[in-house]
């Protein structure tokens, strides 16, 4: 009644070989570095290099080589780069736990504690 398929399927790959693969554990320190980079990127605008040096050093752990740095912002808004520096930690956070990479995981858990303290602070601050 049916005639059998005698063709590959087109979702089929022509050669596994042809393409690179990544095992699940190296596209996670690639997805980790990058957050860390970006978080890094705000923590230098932010001008806070001790922490900038801590992060620096985990993003070289990931990618086997040191990141670029940034120079501090003098007019950003502070409040907006420490929201934003806060988000990137969290999306590190959950990158960190998803490898078990517990330095990269308590790193980024300090950095959302210190971000949140510091809005705290500049919402203290404002109300005055």
């Amino acid at each position: 009644m049916y005639e059998p398929i005698r063709t590959k399927s087109v979702h089929a790959m022509a050669d596994d070989a042809d393409f690179p693969h990544r095992s699940r554990e190296e596209e996670l320190d690639i997805q980790l570095a990058g957050h860390l980079a970006a978080l890094l990127a705000v923590t230098d605008e932010l001008g806070l290099l001790e922490a900038g040096d801590r992060v620096a050093a985990q993003v070289a752990r990931l990618r086997g080589a040191p990141p670029a740095r940034h120079a501090a912002l003098s007019g950003a808004d502070h409040a907006a780069l420490h929201r934003r520096a806060h988000t990137l930690a969290s999306r590190a956070l959950v990158v960190a736990a998803s490898r078990a990479d517990t330095a990269a995981a308590i790193l980024t858990a300090e950095r959302m504690d210190a971000h949140t303290a510091a809005l705290d602070e500049l919402r203290l601050i404002g109300a005055r």
